[in-house]
């Protein structure tokens, strides 16, 4: 649990504070383990003297502090060095940037320290792999850039591999658009005194500057019109703006995160190597150009964010897709559903589409033929008591008829819609390898969702095999054509859906135990404003052994 005092402010004599003896270190920089510092934790090691460096002054770390990836012995910490106000550049060199750890918030019990070198070509971002740790304890850290102290972070390492571990708690977010509103939800979130936040995907949108908020306005891009972020600065910057947020800092700062990417990281509704469907014009690039995109938002994406993670700077390629594991209580299947998917069925303009182009798209896949293997070989060997599956859009079978009742039925073919034989495969799976307790968590659709999931959704007499929570937006909008057609077409055609609000942004809070899964729906009353306050619309319970949600 978080010290209730709260993470204290850095001081100079504090991060100085420490034993003579040193750490080795041993860390990773841009993926993998070369380039940087890490550490066992060692008994009280101290810093080298802190020395000023020219043009690196207050305003340094306006970006926050970040961890991540939680494991057992190890836990990513990130901060991105930044322009100070007034100051047109860092400079253009490599700049030694210290870290420390600590089991108290004053700093006064470090167990590692070491320096990292923070690059242009990683856009002075720093990721630290810190080893060596002692599991399900929390840790604080910060940073040191010449004489400047960053904020400090709360962190939490993993339970170990197996251990008895009674509860679980983190939050599920996705979708924030920094100029549809503002984030009370991060605000809420940083007070939940959580273990770790899944962030499912649209953690930033590509879109030209348009709010109207005159302070959330998009950064503009080399080449404005488009609607699309294309070279690496435009992405760097954007990541800088949405990173500026102090809620969203707030957030970073109070627990560990696990993130994965959804389409606007990169550019709208992408599948693979094919942009946009209905893009033309300039707007339309070929697969070689497309790919120069992604390499872009890739590698954007890796400086910003804290993940263990392999990179190879100006690669298209990046696997995102991975594995963790919370004592034996819990088992976090995170998954990537856009760098490998085959393009959606017609590819018509939105992606919307007769749902039997979807169910006859039997080639198609989201995930590709690897991460399918490693999800179901992963679900067959698990032992965990519950088994989560993180990934992107409504798995969930969501038809629609534009006048209920009226005869052909549609579908978002974006969503696993789109893909039904490989969600059967998915599914079929869950059912056939008798994982205990499954639950999908996912994103994208900008409403909160509680669904139970079946083999065949046009069968709905046939066994429940898990249930599925879908997080409404941090922040960007509803985009279904009313509440009133949802709900109907859900009464209709969609028996499984349990629960549906379209009108909140906000995120959910979900609660684990050996006995059950608590999901609250959390609910921002606003988000014309920062401090707009945010409560539980609805609490659904999943009880161990017994598949389906059942309202609180």
């Amino acid at each position: 649990m978080r010290n209730s005092s709260g993470p204290a402010v850095a001081t100079r004599r504090g991060f100085l504070a420490g034993g003579a003896v040193l750490l080795t270190a041993v860390g990773c920089s841009g993926g993998g383990s070369g380039g940087g510092s890490g550490g066992a934790a060692t008994a009280r090691p101290s810093l080298r003297p802190a020395t000023a460096i020219p043009g690196v002054g207050d305003g340094v770390f306006a970006l926050g502090v970040a961890s991540g990836d939680p494991l057992p012995d190890s836990v990513i910490i990130w901060t991105r060095l930044a322009p100070a106000a007034g100051v047109a550049s860092l400079p253009a060199r490599d700049i030694p940037v210290d870290w420390q750890l600590a089991t108290d918030d004053r700093f006064t019990d470090v167990v590692a320290v070491g320096t990292q070198t923070a690059t242009p070509g990683s856009a002075h971002s720093v990721h630290v792999d810190v080893r060596g740790l002692q599991p399900a304890r929390v840790y604080f850290y910060r940073f040191r850039a010449g004489t400047v102290i960053s904020p400090v972070g709360r962190t939490r390492t993993a339970p170990a591999a197996g251990a008895g571990t009674s509860t679980l708690s983190f939050a599920l977010a996705s979708c924030q658009d920094f100029q549809n509103g503002y984030w009370p939800a991060y605000g809420a979130i940083a007070a939940d005194d959580l273990d770790l936040v899944v962030h499912v995907g649209d953690y930033i949108y590509e879109y030209d500057p348009k709010s109207r908020f005159p302070d959330r306005r998009h950064t503009t891009p080399a080449r404005p019109g488009l609607d699309q972020l294309q070279t690496l600065d435009d992405y760097r910057a954007r990541y800088a703006q949405y990173k500026a947020d102090p809620q969203l800092q707030a957030a970073h700062a109070a627990a560990a995160w696990v993130v994965t990417w959804d389409d606007h990281e990169t550019e709208n509704n992408y599948a693979g190597l094919i942009d946009e469907s209905g893009d033309t014009g300039d707007r339309h690039q070929d697969p070689a150009a497309f790919a120069r995109q992604r390499a872009a938002a890739y590698q954007a994406y890796h400086e910003h964010m804290p993940i263990r993670a392999s990179y190879q700077p100006g690669s298209p390629d990046l696997r995102l897709y991975r594995r963790f594991a919370f004592g034996d209580l819990l088992t976090l299947n995170v998954m990537d559903t856009r760098q490998y998917r085959t393009p959606q069925p017609g590819r018509s303009p939105n992606d919307i589409g007769p749902a039997a182009l979807g169910e006859h798209n039997t080639t198609g896949t989201m995930a590709g033929a690897e991460q399918e293997k490693w999800l179901i070989d992963g679900l067959a060997a698990s032992r965990a008591r519950w088994n989560v599956i993180a990934q992107q859009t409504m798995m969930a079978q969501l038809h629609a008829q534009l006048t209920p009742g009226s005869g052909e039925v549609f579908a978002n073919l974006d969503q696993n819609d789109g893909y039904v034989p490989y969600r059967t495969r998915l599914l079929s799976a869950v059912r056939d390898t008798g994982v205990a307790n499954p639950v999908v968590l996912s994103g994208d659709i900008h409403c909160a969702w509680v669904n139970d999931l079946r083999v065949d959704f046009d069968r709905p007499e046939t066994p429940v095999v898990g249930t599925e929570f879908v997080a409404t937006s941090i922040s960007s909008g509803f985009f279904l054509p009313s509440e009133e057609f949802v709900r109907a077409n859900n009464r209709l055609l969609n028996p499984h859906v349990r629960y549906f609000r379209g009108d909140r942004r906000g995120y959910t809070r979900i609660r684990v135990s050996p006995r059950q899964c608590a999901a609250d729906m959390r609910v921002a009353e606003s988000i014309d404003r920062r401090d707009a306050p945010v409560s539980t619309d609805a609490t659904w319970v999943v009880e161990a052994g017994r598949p389906g949600a059942q309202q609180a």
